[in-house]
């Protein structure tokens, strides 16, 4: 008797529960936005827009217009960042995604767009939000995003003095631990005056110092060379040019925090010099001591 072949039942795929109706996606490009509003809102419900700023502001109106409430954006690098800002000006919920968590939601996208997909998503609950602080916070970190920049490049320019250095076999930067301090700057400073006795350079030395004054005299007897006195006195120019640009944005930090959090900092008198009145380099690091003093209380607080 032949066997009978089994027939199995079509199983229909559940329907996801729509928890945000008036939800919309954008996918988001250097130059370009693709925007999607749930079918029925537009006779044409995926647009594309260029990101003009007059542009980004259409794409808000239109979103309004569409009576959308609630936007999922997916987006690399910062271009995400000026159409975050305009539509939460605009009054929408944004939920800026992380394009890996997306990724890792269960699906095909076949020939549905980036666009349409993250508003299908975003409209059934299946997407986080990232964490964006508060536009006060935004403000802030921004800066010291700059700030730490500055920090590094001011680094890079303490390596090139420490090679002139090495390349006219002044070993200053062995026998003292730092030589953007006290000791180091004011011996380079003389170097770079002129000076080439080197028990006299010896006699800037800080008491603080460990070495003794006659061996950082034997470390600056050197070959030098207008070619690295040159490099030299660069390096040494565009150290200082970043400490004063440092020193800025720790003035700018303060102001931004005062204003902000006036119960943290509740008097707007300045806790830095102001850059134009800084000569030393002293005074450059009590102004970061001082910055990095005042953020500390705040996360105390």
């Amino acid at each position: 008797m032949p066997k009978q072949k089994r027939t199995r039942n079509a199983r229909t795929l559940p329907v996801a529960r729509v928890l945000e109706p008036n939800a919309a996606g954008i996918d988001i490009a250097a130059t370009e936005v693709y925007v999607a509003v749930p079918a029925g809102r537009d006779p044409q419900p995926v647009r594309r827009f260029s990101t003009f700023t007059d542009d980004l502001h259409r794409l808000a109106d239109w979103l309004q217009a569409c009576r959308v409430q609630s936007v999922a954006m997916e987006s690399t690098g910062v271009f995400w960042i000026p159409l975050f800002q305009i539509l939460e000006d605009h009054g929408f919920r944004v939920c800026l995604v992380n394009a890996r968590h997306v990724k890792n939601v269960p699906g095909r996208k076949t020939d549905v767009s980036d666009c349409q997909w993250l508003q299908y998503l975003h409209s059934v609950g299946l997407l986080r939000a990232s964490h964006r602080p508060t536009q006060t916070i935004c403000a802030v970190r921004s800066i010291w995003r700059h700030r730490e920049s500055l920090v590094q490049m001011a680094a890079v320019h303490i390596q090139h003095m420490q090679k002139a250095l090495d390349q006219m076999n002044l070993q200053l930067h062995h026998v003292i631990s730092d030589i953007t301090g006290t000791t180091g700057l004011a011996i380079i400073s003389a170097v770079l005056d002129g000076e080439r006795n080197p028990e006299n350079l010896a006699t800037l030395r800080d008491p603080r110092i460990v070495a003794s004054r006659e061996t950082i005299a034997r470390a600056l007897v050197g070959d030098y060379r207008v070619e690295h006195l040159f490099t030299l006195r660069q390096s040494l120019q565009a150290y200082r040019q970043y400490q004063q640009w440092i020193a800025a944005c720790d003035s700018e930090i303060e102001r931004q925090n005062c204003r902000s959090f006036p119960a943290i900092f509740p008097t707007t008198r300045s806790l830095y010099p102001s850059p134009e009145i800084i000569t030393s380099l002293d005074e450059m690091s009590r102004a970061s001591i001082c910055a990095r003093s005042c953020i500390a209380s705040s996360a105390l607080t």
